[in-house]
């Protein structure tokens, strides 16, 4: 697709099509699916039957010529082997809990029976996970080839908030996917449909030549494939909606969960976890069982159960989501009311058991870990934050000292205290003030209020590395409040944002004679850190260490990291991933040997002078 306005275009035409001609929609469909594999398929055969075609041919002319010409044989053999090894990525089940057989019966039993009931495939594992989600997993053997394994991933948190009931609905939904809802047809599309685009995904960051070759063309097949299969993809997640009211209590139940589903976002993510992170201003140390307060929290009903509710209900993603609008869904299956009654017990406590607490506790022990020291850091930040509020409000604060001020202590919320039109007139009079222009615009827009899209804006020409951000933001605010028009003009906009911030990552990442390399200026803690790694990874027997000179418009710091083995290392991709899986630089990182590379290397290695490391030293 060469824009989203095109994208649009082609899906619109295809919709109509579907309703005119569904018969032809579903061929031509098909087709497209056929053509992904008969490339992936056709490149290896072709390569390998210009081989046995060479050898014939020479073996019926002069025997005696496959000797001469072997090398030209082995060609096409070379190339065949290169597609392959392009294209043969692992492409890994889904990440979480495994639970194991007997581990968790009642679960167990209950998502065999909607199963079978739903007609799915056999599943090849249970999975939990922290998300706030549930899905239908397919891992592809051989790029689909060879069929399919799938998985149920349940996560933790919706299991905690939902009753059986609805857990059961939507693991049926799920199900629905898999060959129950929407048929044999239907159910390889949506297969084919994600495959395509896990395949693109790992082709992205494969550097051989064939593989290049490949991104190139999925590049174009994957974005092209899923604007083709749109109109399928929604009229599954209805027919998914239907097995599942069929086979887990009836419409209402499924509406029930879709309605619960709606608020959970808004519960976790604008009530739980705000003030979760608020507890950094008194706690030196993230909670203990952050996974057990969670579930209490999403369970019991929150004041803005009704504000988000009447949003999801409004919602249209447009042609960014193949799940159709909430309202769409619910009069489809012919729901009666809307209920948010809190569950009188949880479809976690009813189906996990014993093993409910062990996964609260195992979750929490590993989040605990993994945010201690940004936890840590985010304490010290709001010491120094209430000292710097407490320094303030006993000063003549300056214009730029009373937006500091405003947006460390001020009160943004309707109400007797609210300090909105303090922090419009504050801003005004800085209109410089980056922070104030994003928090201003923000607190406008939650309240519903387009003036905050000019302050937005205003961040925006004040420092474009929020445009990401912001234009997501924006892109929302259009969406809630049903501006069509500017919702697709900030699409738009975004779309070409991302195109260049891909060229960028490109020309970052490749390696080329034309790069200049800069000193590394890394100091103190960052590079003890960095040479403690190299230590750790047990496998560098040295390393030198360059920053990259980067395009206009690419912020950051890219740094190369050169290495030199320590003895025989017999995976080299293995190697050089556990080396920069190791290292953590203020900046991207990209670290290479001198297998293939030998005069680029030389160039760094001069660039450089001394090892920023040495084994041994």
């Amino acid at each position: 697709m060469q824009s989203v306005e095109a994208y649009r275009a082609l899906v619109e035409r295809l919709q109509r099509r579907a309703v005119t001609s569904p018969l032809l929609y579903r061929l031509q469909l098909a087709g497209l699916a056929g053509l992904g594999f008969a490339v992936l398929a056709g490149s290896v055969v072709g390569a390998l039957g210009v081989s046995v075609g060479l050898v014939v041919v020479l073996a019926a002319i002069k025997p005696g010529l496959l000797v001469y010409l072997f090398k030209l044989i082995l060609i096409p053999l070379i190339f065949g082997y290169s597609v392959l090894r392009a294209l043969w990525v692992r492409i890994e089940p889904p990440q979480g809990y495994r639970i194991a057989s007997g581990e968790a019966p009642a679960l167990e039993a209950e998502v065999e029976r909607l199963r079978k009931a739903a007609g799915a495939p056999a599943l090849a594992g249970i999975i939990v996970d922290t998300d706030l989600n549930a899905a239908a997993a397919s891992v592809p053997r051989v790029l689909g080839l060879l069929g399919h394994r799938h998985f149920l991933v349940l996560g933790l948190p919706l299991m905690q908030a939902m009753d059986r009931a609805q857990l059961s609905a939507v693991i049926a939904h799920e199900f629905g996917h898999l060959g129950g809802g929407h048929g044999r047809f239907g159910a390889w599309i949506y297969r084919v449909r994600v495959s395509w685009f896990r395949l693109l995904h790992a082709l992205e960051a494969r550097e051989a030549w064939a593989a290049g070759m490949f991104r190139k063309f999925f590049g174009w097949y994957a974005p092209y494939f899923n604007a083709y299969s749109f109109v399928l993809a929604r009229d599954n997640e209805l027919a998914a909606d239907r097995i599942a009211a069929s086979v887990s209590g009836g419409g209402q139940t499924m509406a029930d969960a879709l309605v619960r589903t709606s608020v959970l976002s808004g519960r976790l993510h604008q009530g739980f976890l705000p003030a979760v992170h608020e507890t950094a201003r008194e706690m030196p140390h993230p909670p203990e069982l952050l996974y057990r307060d969670m579930g209490v929290a999403l369970r019991r009903a929150h004041p803005g159960d009704a504000q988000w509710l009447e949003r999801a209900l409004a919602h249209d993603a447009g042609l960014d989501d193949t799940h159709p609008p909430l309202r769409v869904r619910l009069s489809a299956l012919g729901a009666n009311e809307i209920a948010l009654d809190e569950p009188a017990q949880s479809a976690a406590e009813a189906l996990l058991g014993d093993l409910l607490p062990r996964l609260e506790q195992a979750f929490s022990q590993r989040w605990r870990a993994d945010v201690q020291r940004d936890w840590m850091a985010e304490y010290h930040r709001r010491q120094e934050e209430a000292a710097r509020v407490a320094e303030l409000a006993q000063a003549q604060r300056s214009p730029e000292q009373e937006v500091e001020y405003l947006l460390l202590a001020g009160h943004f919320q309707p109400g007797e205290q609210d300090q909105l039109a303090a922090l419009q007139a504050a801003v005004a009079r800085v209109p410089t003030h980056l922070e104030g222009q994003l928090r201003l615009g923000a607190v406008l827009l939650d309240r519903g209020d387009a003036a905050g899209v000019a302050h937005l804006r205003q961040a925006l020409a004040l420092d474009a590395g929020y445009t990401g951000a912001v234009l997501q933001r924006l892109h929302a605010f259009y969406q809630a409040t049903g501006e069509v028009a500017a919702a697709q003009a900030v699409e738009e906009e975004f779309d070409v944002w991302q195109r260049r911030q891909r060229a960028l990552a490109k020309r970052r990442f490749t390696l080329s004679d034309e790069d200049r390399f800069l000193p590394h200026g890394l100091k103190g803690e960052v590079l003890a850190g960095l040479r403690n790694a190299l230590a750790k990874t047990n496998v560098v027997r040295r390393a030198w260490l360059v920053r990259k000179a980067l395009a206009g418009g690419d912020a950051g710091e890219h740094f190369l990291l050169l290495v030199q083995w320590r003895g025989l290392v017999f995976s080299r991709s293995g190697a050089l991933q556990r080396v920069l899986d190791a290292v953590e630089l203020p900046g991207s990182v990209q670290v290479f040997d001198d297998a293939d590379r030998r005069r680029y290397a030389r160039r760094l290695r001069k660039a450089a002078g001394a090892p920023v490391w040495r084994r041994g030293r």
